[in-house]
């Protein structure tokens, strides 16, 4: 009788279990005591980018974004936690933006990390009714600067931009900006003048173009026109006098920047030939590199950029990780500035995570509360120490987000990008703060 009963508690047992655990598979409940993951269990997150498209792409922040999580799940892990990196493809679509959000809440994702979209309306909708935090998006769409469950690394567009200005101005007679005729490109305009305003200059030609035109000849001839007939003087003047005869054009067209300087090239072959300039994201190393190295038309351009060069001793643990863990991924260069910038933005999710309890399980709206809440985070010299509590906002109309507004000055020389001499790292707020609303 007592082996009866016995046997019958076991077999409710045996079945009580197994329904729990069928529960648990349907509704999710988190790690099983024992299951992959370690005490802490799994945290999921997402990064984001267009691939594959005609405009511009960004196959190198998944690709770096995969390699960190190799390479953290290879050391045991964020804080005994094993990471789990899902990827998307954007496609530089609202649809596609969305759809990407919308996978990132069907997996309880803890965070959206490093990732790359114009269409901010379109994913931060999504991922704002589920409390899943942005940290460290590229900067293109204004509600990364807006939304408060966003969390920048950099200062995004506007602050390259507001930069460029900056450094066109101690060389430009004038200047001409060539940028895609979008909701994305009609703000930089504004931008590029607060920058060249701040410094006494007047206001750039705005020239547009299509963003996956495959022609720009017609914006090239508006350009040189634009910036020819200056430097007609006598040629008299030294130094900085006679450096800003020059006429600038300066592009931010993303990957089809180097089509456009190809056709300008073209265009004033027997003519004095202006200053070129771009943003890091529409010229990089890469393209100096495939474009002629110091036989590169790019020779002698400007380039503003968030981070230091990549050159920087300061990279060595991301180039470390490259080496070791892309597994020969091209699309993963360290010199690139979308994969600096989901390093950072990953650098960021590691230092939250590891300030909570070993064996805490991580949920978005602890990461949110977290990083409204956190002292400081550092980044390895990378970026100024980073916090988004309410007393670290800025004033910047349209962009109360950005909590780092730090460019570098860069140019090309010898076919490598390096610092421009005499032009050290400069915080672009100020400069922000009296730009007039862009959005």
């Amino acid at each position: 009788m007592d082996m009866t009963i016995s046997r019958r508690a076991t077999s409710l047992s045996r079945t009580f279990v197994a329904t729990a655990m069928g529960a648990c598979l349907v509704a999710g409940c988190g790690a099983l005591p024992g299951g992959p993951g370690g005490s802490g269990g799994t945290i999921t997150v997402m990064t984001f980018a267009p691939e594959g498209t005609k405009a511009t792409n960004m196959p190198g922040m998944t690709g770096m974004a995969k390699a960190y999580e190799r390479w953290v799940n290879s050391t045991g892990g964020i804080n005994g936690h094993k990471l789990r990196v899902l990827t998307c493809n954007e496609k530089n679509t609202p649809t596609g933006a969305a759809d990407c959000a919308r996978k990132a809440v069907a997996e309880k994702a803890v965070a959206v990390v490093g990732s790359y979209s114009q269409h901010g309306r379109a994913f931060m909708a999504p991922l704002e009714a589920e409390g899943i935090p942005f940290i460290g998006g590229y900067g293109v769409s204004s509600e990364e600067f807006q939304s408060p469950l966003s969390y920048p690394v950099n200062g995004g567009q506007p602050v390259l931009i507001a930069g460029a200005g900056h450094q066109l101005s101690r060389a430009c007679a004038q200047v001409a900006l060539v940028r895609p005729d979008t909701l994305a490109g009609d703000t930089l305009p504004v931008l590029l003048n607060a920058g060249l305003r701040a410094n006494k200059m007047a206001d750039a030609a705005d020239i547009r173009a299509a963003e996956d035109s495959a022609d720009f000849g017609p914006q090239a001839r508006e350009a040189l026109a634009h910036t020819t007939g200056t430097g007609t003087g006598t040629g008299t003047g030294t130094g900085k006098e006679k450096e800003k005869e020059k006429g600038c054009v300066t592009a931010v067209l993303g990957e089809r920047t180097e089509t456009f300087f190809d056709a300008f090239r073209r265009t004033e072959a027997q003519r004095k030939k202006p200053q070129i300039s771009s943003v890091l994201g529409s010229v990089s190393q890469s393209l100096v590199d495939r474009t002629g190295g110091k036989e590169s038309p790019f020779e002698g351009a400007y380039v503003t950029s968030w981070h230091p060069v990549g050159s920087d001793p300061l990279w060595t643990p991301m180039r470390n990780v490259v080496a070791e863990h892309a597994f020969g991924d091209d699309n993963v260069d360290p010199d690139d500035s979308g994969a600096q910038t989901t390093w950072i933005a990953y650098t960021v999710l590691s230092e939250i995570v590891k300030r909570f309890k070993d064996d805490e399980s991580i949920t978005a709206r602890l990461v949110k509360r977290a990083l409204n809440e956190s002292q400081p985070v550092k980044t390895g010299g990378l970026t100024p120490d980073l916090s988004w509590r309410y007393q670290d906002m800025r004033a910047v109309a349209g962009f109360p987000r950005i909590v780092n507004g730090q460019v570098t000055f860069q140019i090309v020389q010898a076919g490598r990008l390096v610092a421009q001499p005499g032009e050290p790292p400069l915080d672009m707020t100020p400069t922000l703060v009296q730009a007039p609303r862009t959005a």
